[in-house]
C-alpha cells in the first residue's frame, strides 16, 4: 500500500552552538544530521566545528562539549559546501526550526554559500499537536516518554537521530487520527511554522483515499470527533457487602492486593468507630507519611454510602484530588468489590465549552500560540471522555483564548453540542457519585451546593491547611491600575488613531453623536478611578505595616476600620464608578450595534469589533469586582472582620494603587460550612504540636466538646527511611539573614551534591533564591542537574512538573514548596532547610492576623508561642515529609540554619521530627552526604 511520505527525502538537523546570538559572533560548534528515506532513518552526519573562541561554561555543561574537543576541528567554512550537500533536495526538519534554519543559513550565507530554501519543517509544534496531553515537549521528555533511546542528550548528533525517530512516531500517530479531524488540522495548519502544514496536508490526502470509518467508540458532531460519553451503569457483578470487622477479615480482603499494615488497620477500625458509634461529630486524625491514610479513610466511609448519602473529600492541591480519583478509589473499589462510582468537582472553567472551541475555530485573527492550542484541542477531543482542560498539562490558562472556550457554567441546551456538553455531563456524574473529591477552596465557595446530597460526610485530608485555604477563598481586589488601563484602551479603541471608531465613522452622523458623548463619559469614569485611588492613597500614613518590594512597589496593611474610617464617603466615591461604567457600556453598546449594521463587518470578524466585545467584558468584570467592595462597606461587622492590603506599585505615584481585601478571621465561615456535613473526619500528617492537637482544633474553629482527635501509627520504622542532619559549625555563617548567606548555600550545594537525583532547597524569601540562583546556575559542578528557582524560572506548577520529569534536578522553592506543592513522577532525595520556616512580621497578610490574635489575647498569652511557632513547626514538619511519601522512599533532612542548636525554640523544631537529629560539623556533613551517594 502506498503511503504518505514514502518519496520524500528530509534531513533532521541539530546544532550545537556557542550561543544563540549569531549577529554577535555566536558559532556553531557541532552540526548533527539524519536522513529519512522511505520512512526510515537511512544515513546519518556529525561534525565538530572550530568556532575559534571560547565554548561558555553554560554551554559546555549542556553540550559537554570542550574547548580541547574543537580546538583541532575544522571552522565551518571547511563543511559548508558538503553540508549543503546533504541538504539540497531534502525536507528541512528540526526541534525548534526557528532556531536551527536561520543558524545554518547565516552560516552557509556567510560561507559564500546560497542559504536553503526548501521546505522546513518543526517537530516542537507537530509534537504538542500530536500528543496533547504530555506535560513535556522538550527533545529528552520526549524521547523518554515514547521509549527512544536517547545516549547523549544535547549532541547535535544524538539529538538529530532521536528527532529524526520522533518524526516518524508523529506520523504515525497522526495517520490514525479520524478523517475529519486531519481535515479541520490541515485547515489551521496554514498558519504553523515555516511548512509545518506540509505534514498535515499529505497524511489528510492519504486518509481521504482510504475512507477508513469512524471508530465504534467515536462520534462526530458538526466537523469535531468526540469519544463517545456515557453515564456510569451499576456493577451487576458487586453486592452490598459488609464491613470486615476483624482483622483476618481484612487480611482476606487485601490478600493478594495490599500488604497488609496493622498501623493502617488501626487507623481504619478508628475511623470507623468514629462513623458508627462515637457521638461526636468530628476527629482529628494524625495519620504519618505512609500510613496509607487515604485507603484508611476510604475503606471506613466506603460501607456506609449504600445508604444514598455521599462521602465529600476535600483535598488542598488538585493533583491531590486528581490522584484520590484516579489511584485511590479505583484500588478501593478492587479491594473490596463495593459497587461506588466517583466523580471529581471542580470548577466549570476547568472543562472545555464544546460550543465556544467550536465558534472559535472560525476565528483567524490568533496568535501561534492559540493556532496550536485549537489543533492540540482537536486530537485530544478524539481521546478525553470528560474534557478536562487539566488533562492538556496546559501550566498558565491566562490566555484570553481560554476565556473564549472555558465552560461558563450554564445548563446548554438547543445548541450544537448541548447533548455532548462536558459540563452538563460532569454535572450528571456528580449527582450519580457516592464520592465526590473536590478542593478546599471549591467546598468553601460552594458548600450550600445541592451537588454534595443530603447530611453527605466530609473528609478533609491535608486538614492542617484548611482554614488558610477557605480564607484565601475569600480573598479579592480590584486592580485599578489595569482597570483605567482597559478603559483608557477603550477610549483608544472609540476615538483615537488609524483604526478607531472615530477614524473610521466618525463623519456619520449617528456615530458622530454618540462618540461626542463617550468621550465625555470615559474621561469621567477615568476621574471617577483616579478619585478612588488618591483617597485610598492618602491613607497610607495610618497603615499598620509597610513592605517595600522590588521595583518601588510598597504593600500597606490595614485593619477594615482604620483604611475606612467613613465608609460612606467610600460608597459614594464607588457608586461613582459604577454609574460611569453603566454609561459607558451603553454607549459602546450602540456603537456596536452600528457597527453590525455595515455591510462590510457583517459576519463580526472585524478585529476592532472583537477589541470592543472585549473591553465591555472587562468593564463587567471590574463592575462585579466595584460591587464586591462595596459590600465590604456595607456592614461595620464585616468591615471589622476584614483585612485589606493596598499595593502600590510606584510609591510616588498615587495613582498606582490597588486593593485586596481578605478575611482574618473565618470561624463563623467555617461554623456554617461543618452544619451542612457530619462525621466530619480532619486528617494530616502534620495534625499535632508539642504532643498536642489544641492549636489545629483552634485553627480548624472545632467545638473541643464535639471533637475527637487520634494519632495514627507508620506502617513502617521512619528511622530506616529519614535520615536528619544539623548543621553546627562556629566557622560557618550562623546568622540566616546575613548578607553572605546566599553565598554559603551556594557553596554548599556545589560541595555536597553529586550523585542525589533530586534536591529541594527550601527558603523563606525569594530574594536569598534569586541570590543563590546566580550563584550556581553555571558551575560545572552541576552541570548535571536541571537547576529550578520558584520567581525565576517559571509559574510554580511549572516547575513542579519540571522537577517531577527531569532525571536530575535541583529546586529553589519558598513558602508553597515547603508543602503545598505535589511532584507528581519523583519523589525527593534531599531536602535542605536553608532557614527556619518562620513567616515574615513585616508581611501584611501576617501583621494584620497577629493584630486581631493580640486583640483577642488581651494580654494573656503570647502572639509567637500562640500562633507564630506552631505554624512555623508545622511548615517545618511538612518540609521533612516530603522525603518521605510512603515506605519506598529514603532520603536525608538536612537543617542549615544554626538556629535550631542555640535558640531557646530550637528544641521544640527538633522535637517535632519524626526522628533524632545528628548534630554536624561542615566537615561531617559533606562526608556524610558523600557516604550516602556511594553506597
Amino acid at each position: 500500500m502506498v503511503t504518505a511520505f514514502e518519496n520524500d527525502k528530509f534531513a533532521v538537523v541539530d546544532l550545537e552552538t556557542t550561543g544563540t546570538q549569531r549577529d554577535h559572533g555566536d558559532r556553531i560548534i557541532q552540526f548533527g544530521c539524519a536522513i529519512i528515506k522511505n520512512r526510515k532513518v537511512v544515513k546519518t552526519y556529525s561534525f565538530l566545528i572550530n568556532p575559534h573562541h571560547n565554548i561558555p561554561q553554560s554551554v559546555e555543561n549542556l553540550t559537554d562539549i570542550k574547548n580541547d574537543d574543537v580546538k583541532d576541528a575544522h571552522d565551518f567554512s571547511y563543511y559548508a559546501k558538503r553540508i549543503r550537500k546533504i541538504l539540497q533536495d531534502t525536507i528541512f526538519v528540526a526541534h525548534n526550526i526557528n532556531f536551527d534554519l536561520p543558524f545554518l543559513n547565516y552560516e552557509l550565507v556567510k560561507a559564500g554559500l546560497e542559504p536553503l530554501r526548501g521546505k522546513a519543517i518543526d517537530t516542537v509544534e507537530l509534537a504538542q499537536i500530536a500528543f496533547p496531553t504530555y506535560p513535556s515537549y522538550k527533545l529528552k521528555d520526549l524521547t523518554a516518554r515514547l521509549n527512544i533511546k536517547h545516549l547523549n542528550p544535547h549532541r547535535a548528533d544524538s539529538d538529530a537521530l532521536v528527532t529524526a525517530k520522533l518524526l516518524l512516531k508523529i506520523i504515525k500517530r497522526l495517520e490514525q487520527l479520524p478523517t475529519a479531524t486531519l481535515n479541520t488540522l490541515t485547515a489551521l495548519s496554514k498558519g504553523l511554522l515555516r511548512d509545518t502544514d506540509y505534514i498535515f496536508y499529505e497524511i489528510s490526502q492519504y486518509a481521504r483515499q482510504l475512507k477508513r470509518p469512524l471508530a465504534k467508540d467515536q462520534i462526530q458532531v458538526r466537523n469535531l470527533i468526540l469519544q463517545k460519553q456515557e453515564l456510569p451503569q451499576p456493577n451487576l457483578e458487586a453486592s452490598e457487602n459488609k464491613f470486615p470487622l476483624s482483622d483476618s477479615e481484612k487480611k482476606q480482603i487485601f490478600k493478594g492486593q495490599i500488604r497488609y499494615r496493622k498501623g493502617q488497620t488501626a487507623l481504619i477500625n478508628r475511623i470507623h468507630d468514629f462513623i458508627e458509634h462515637d457521638k461526636q461529630d468530628n476527629l482529628i486524625v494524625e495519620a504519618p507519611n505512609g500510613s496509607g491514610k487515604t485507603l484508611a479513610y476510604l475503606m471506613a466511609y466506603a460501607y456506609k454510602l449504600y445508604s444514598g448519602r455521599k462521602l465529600v473529600i476535600a483535598t488542598p492541591t488538585k493533583v491531590l484530588q486528581e490522584q484520590i480519583y484516579r489511584q485511590e478509589i479505583p484500588q478501593l473499589i478492587k479491594i473490596t468489590g463495593l459497587d461506588l462510582f466517583a466523580q471529581e468537582v471542580k470548577s466549570s472553567t476547568h472543562y472545555l465549552d464544546l460550543d465556544g472551541f467550536y465558534n472559535s475555530l472560525y476565528q483567524r485573527d490568533y496568535d501561534q500560540q492559540t493556532l496550536v492550542w485549537q489543533m492540540e484541542i482537536l486530537v485530544w477531543l478524539t481521546q478525553t471522555t470528560t474534557g478536562d482542560l487539566d488533562e492538556l498539562q496546559l501550566t498558565n490558562y491566562n490566555n484570553p483564548f481560554f476565556d473564549q472556550i472555558q465552560h461558563p457554567g450554564d445548563a446548554r441546551v438547543g445548541t450544537y453540542f448541548s447533548d455532548y456538553d462536558f459540563w452538563n455531563l460532569a454535572r450528571q456524574r456528580q449527582e450519580l457519585a457516592d464520592i465526590l473529591i473536590t478542593n478546599h477552596a471549591y467546598l468553601a465557595n460552594h458548600f450550600m451546593d445541592s451537588i454534595w446530597g443530603q447530611n453527605p460526610f466530609l473528609v478533609v485530608d491535608e486538614a492542617h491547611r484548611f482554614t488558610e485555604n477557605v480564607t484565601s477563598s475569600r480573598s479579592d481586589g480590584i486592580q485599578f491600575e489595569s482597570f483605567w488601563g482597559s478603559v483608557s484602551h477603550l477610549r483608544n479603541l472609540l476615538l483615537f488613531g488609524p483604526v478607531s471608531v472615530k477614524e473610521k465613522f466618525g463623519n456619520q452622523q449617528e456615530f458622530g453623536l454618540i462618540l461626542e458623548q463617550l468621550e465625555s463619559e470615559i474621561k469621567n469614569l477615568i476621574h471617577a478611578i483616579n478619585h478612588v485611588q488618591e483617597n485610598l492613597y492618602g491613607q497610607i500614613d495610618l497603615a499598620t505595616s509597610r513592605v517595600e518590594r522590588r521595583q518601588n512597589r510598597v504593600d500597606f496593611g490595614f485593619q477594615g476600620q482604620d483604611l475606612f474610617p467613613h465608609p460612606d464617603q467610600m460608597k459614594g466615591l464607588l457608586n461613582q464608578i459604577q454609574t460611569s461604567i453603566e454609561k459607558v457600556r451603553q454607549e459602546t453598546n450602540q456603537i456596536l450595534f452600528l457597527l453590525y449594521q455595515q455591510e462590510h463587518l457583517v459576519n463580526n470578524n472585524d478585529e476592532l469589533i472583537q477589541e470592543l466585545r472585549e473591553e465591555i467584558d472587562q468593564l463587567d468584570f471590574y463592575a462585579e469586582q466595584t460591587y464586591l467592595l462595596i459590600d465590604q462597606l456595607n456592614n461595620s461587622n464585616v468591615l471589622a472582620e476584614k483585612g485589606f492590603i493596598l499595593q502600590v506599585t510606584d510609591i510616588t505615584d498615587p495613582l498606582s494603587t490597588n486593593i485586596i481585601w481578605m478575611m482574618l478571621d473565618p470561624s463563623e465561615e467555617l461554623k456554617q460550612l461543618y452544619q451542612y456535613f457530619s462525621k466530619r473526619l480532619f486528617i494530616s500528617a502534620t495534625s499535632m504540636n508539642n504532643n498536642s492537637f489544641d492549636f489545629i482544633e483552634k485553627n480548624l474553629s472545632l467545638n473541643p466538646q464535639n471533637t475527637l482527635t487520634y494519632q495514627g501509627k507508620a506502617s513502617f520504622k521512619i528511622e530506616k527511611h529519614l535520615k536528619v542532619l544539623a548543621l553546627d559549625d562556629p566557622s560557618k555563617l550562623e546568622n540566616p539573614n546575613d548578607e553572605n548567606y546566599a553565598k554559603f548555600i551556594a557553596s554548599f550545594l556545589k560541595e555536597a551534591l553529586e550523585h542525589q537525583k533530586h534536591v529541594l532547597v527550601l527558603f523563606t524569601n525569594l530574594e536569598t533564591i534569586k541570590d543563590v540562583f546566580t550563584e550556581i546556575i553555571n558551575d560545572p559542578s552541576l552541570k548535571d542537574y536541571e537547576i529550578l528557582a520558584q520567581g525565576l524560572t517559571g509559574s510554580n506548577q511549572r516547575i513542579a512538573k519540571r522537577f517531577g520529569i527531569a532525571d536530575k534536578a535541583i529546586l529553589l522553592g519558598a513558602n508553597s514548596f515547603w508543602e503545598g506543592i505535589d511532584f507528581k513522577n519523583n519523589g525527593v532525595d534531599l531536602a535542605l532547610a536553608v532557614k527556619l520556616p518562620f513567616e515574615s512580621p513585616d508581611n501584611p497578610e501576617v501583621k494584620l492576623r497577629e493584630e486581631r490574635i493580640k486583640n483577642q489575647l488581651k494580654n494573656k498569652g503570647s502572639i509567637f508561642e500562640i500562633d507564630t511557632l506552631p505554624r512555623a513547626l508545622i511548615r517545618f514538619r511538612q518540609g521533612a515529609g516530603r522525603l518521605i511519601r510512603n515506605e519506598r522512599d529514603h532520603g536525608t533532612f538536612v537543617i542549615l540554619d544554626q538556629r535550631v542548636w542555640h535558640k531557646n525554640y530550637g528544641q521544640e523544631f527538633l522535637n517535632a521530627l519524626p526522628v533524632g537529629t545528628k548534630k554536624v560539623n561542615y566537615q561531617q556533613l559533606i562526608s556524610l552526604l558523600k557516604e550516602e551517594n556511594d553506597e
